[in-house]
Formats: structure tokens, sequence, C-alpha cells
């Protein structure tokens, strides 16, 4: 058996971490430019971090101007702010929007490429200057994948994948995503789960050390993403979820996700639906459609999540697609298309950008056409 992992070299899991980040960084960079976005600042969850690099010493740079699915142009601005302060390091602080943002921030600061230069796999050249990732919610994984995803001046969803994308040291602290509202700690936790399901069954570059990861990430996320939910300072439940999600982005950087991921990215382009909404909103009907493909691995996460189900593999697998419906309408989060502006008539426009997404349909376990996805978006509506 043949394959390859790669992941971060360094992770801090530590409650409270934030709090000595100064402490962390100094010998990694004494300029840094912290990358977050307005939301997170105005919640106070940066205001220790930012104390603390003061105290270390450390002239930084505090860059908030971070959107949801990161535009272009916002990007490039903080770029352009990054090489005005000179900065030798870059910290991205918040979900997955500021940690992208601070991946390519750190390789092209010092760069001659374009940003367009870097879309696509592997396409970054040189060095990157030094990188830390301090995740705010418990979904994306981002703080340990070499992904990031921007959204292009035309409304496309553009991936920069590359070794370089990697952080130097991921901090986790679960106290940053205690004051999560309810719906974000729901839409999170399923895409992290989401992660796991999809790296799991994945058509290409599935692997033991990823499977390994994402039913760990699984155990963990099915079974305190309610206490979560329910309990918004349940510090172990936000532990086990900051844990999972984690666990979850080791194993899709290396085995990576498909068909859900892929009708997710059109509705946050056309309709702003954050990305870990989306993902639960498509996951139900993708999970039923992969079931004839799928059935043995889908068994297998059955036992995971506790389905606890008899039978065959398609009857096992049925109870793990009706357990992991179950589980995400437990915590309230949206289900149908319609909920967040969805209209019949765009649909098409929505499957015939999904089946565009070929990076990601290709590692479906089972092939999706323009047809199909228009009868999966259309059974959520």
């Amino acid at each position: 058996m043949n394959f390859n992992f790669d992941t971060v070299p360094n992770i801090i899991f530590e409650t409270g971490a934030a709090s000595r980040l100064g402490e962390i960084v100094k010998e990694r960079m004494q300029r840094p430019c912290v990358v977050t976005d307005k939301g997170v600042i105005g919640a106070g969850l940066i205001d220790r971090a930012l104390k603390s690099l003061k105290a270390a010493g450390l002239d930084y740079h505090l860059f908030d101007g971070v959107e949801a699915d990161p535009p272009a142009k916002v990007v490039k601005g903080a770029i352009e702010a990054a090489r005005v302060h000179k900065a030798d390091g870059v910290i991205g602080f918040g979900g997955g929007s500021s940690m992208d943002t601070a991946k390519v921030i750190a390789c092209l600061i010092n760069s001659s490429q374009t940003l367009e230069e870097i879309y696509g796999m592997d396409q970054v050249r040189g060095a990157r200057v030094p990188l830390v990732l301090l995740p705010t919610t418990s979904g994306t994984g981002s703080e340990v994948t070499n992904i990031s995803v921007i959204t292009t001046d035309d409304d496309q969803k553009m991936g920069v994948l590359g070794p370089q994308l990697y952080a130097d040291l991921a901090v986790l602290d679960a106290s940053l995503t205690l004051s999560m509202p309810r719906h974000v700690t729901s839409a999170t936790g399923i895409d992290a789960m989401v992660h796991a399901i999809e790296a799991y069954t994945t058509k290409f570059k599935k692997n033991p050390v990823s499977d390994a990861l994402a039913t760990k990430a699984l155990k963990l996320l099915s079974s305190n993403i309610q206490a979560a939910c329910d309990t918004p300072d349940d510090i172990e439940a936000r532990e086990a979820m900051l844990l999972g999600a984690m666990l979850a982005g080791q194993a899709f950087a290396n085995a990576p996700c498909a068909a859900v991921h892929a009708m997710a990215y059109p509705l946050g382009v056309h309709f702003h639906v954050p990305h870990g909404l989306a993902n639960a909103l498509m996951l139900a009907p993708v999970l039923r459609f992969n079931t004839p493909a799928a059935a043995p691995l889908y068994a297998e996460l059955g036992d995971v999540i506790g389905a606890n189900a008899t039978g065959d593999f398609e009857a096992r697998a049925e109870s793990f697609v009706a357990k992991m419906t179950e589980i995400c309408a437990a915590t309230g989060v949206k289900s149908r298309l319609s909920e967040v502006g969805v209209s019949h008539n765009v649909l098409p426009k929505l499957a015939e950008d999904a089946v565009k997404i070929e990076r990601l349909m290709k590692n479906n376990p089972r092939p999706v056409a323009y047809d199909d996805a228009l009868a999966l978006y259309t059974e959520v509506l």
C-alpha cells in the first residue's frame, strides 16, 4: 500500500493558549501581521492575544478587514497592508476565511507572483514567511490544511493548494469558541463532520492515516455537537469539537472532499450562504445519492456514530444516513434551500456550476452528472 500524508509540523492544543500568544510566536516573528475579521474584534476574542503580543515586545499590525468567502480584492488589500508594515510573519486568527486569507498573505508578501498566478495546485513559488493559525470556530480545519479558497472578482471559487499553505504552527484554544452562537456551532460542526465523511469515502487518495483521523473526528463531533449547541459554555464539549474539527482537517487535506462540498460552493457564491450551512443543507441528499456506491463505507461510519444497525451493507448504510440526518436536525440547523433564499428558477445554474468543480466531483464515490445535481438541489428546495 502506497500513500503520502502531510500535515502541519507543530500543534498546540491548550485551552487558554491565546493569552500567551506572544510568548509562543516571538521566536518565529517580530513584526507579525495579525489577520482577522470585525466579528472577532467585536466579540473581544482577540483581546488577550493582542495584549500578549504587545507584552512580548512584538510590533504587530492588525488587519481586521477579512470578509466571508474572502473576496480577491480584500485579500489583495491585506497583502499590501502586510507589505507596508514590513511584516516578517503572519498570524491568522478567526474562522476559515481569516485563516485562508492569512495563508495567502504569508505566501505572497515577499513574492513577485500575483494572487491570480497562484490559483490551482502547486503554483506557489518560493518560500513564505512564518505562519501561525488560531481557529475560533470548530469547523473548517483550515489551521491544518494546505488549501485556501478565494472568491474571484467574477464570483468564482478558486483554490490555492500547495505545501506552503501548511502553517508552521496551529494553536487550538477552545476558550475562543465559547461565544459561538448556536447556528454557527451547528453549521461549523456539521461542516467538520462532512470533512470526516468525505475523507473516509473519497475515491482517490483514501489512506489508513486519514481513515483513522476521520473516524476519530466523526466520533468526537457526532457525540459532542448537541452538548456544544445546547450548553455553549461546556468547555469539554467545545474542546472535543475543536479537536474533532482539526482531525477532520488533517484527514481531508490528504484524502480530499467530494460532492457535498462541490454542491455547497455555488450556494456560497450566488446566495452568500455560509460554507458550513451550505454543507449541512447538501449533506443528506448527497449521502442518499451515494449510498449505492458507498454502502460498505457508510456502514462502517454508522458504527462510529452509534447508528447500531444490523443487516447487510445497504441496510446499515441507510441507518447511517438516517442517524446523520437526525443529528443535524437536533442542532436546529436549516434543512431547506428555500430557507436561505434559493428559488426554483436558479437550480439549473447551481447544478451547472457544481458539476464544473471537477477538483471535488472526481473524488465522489458515485459520478454526479448535471441531471443528478439538479435533482439533488430540487430534493432539498
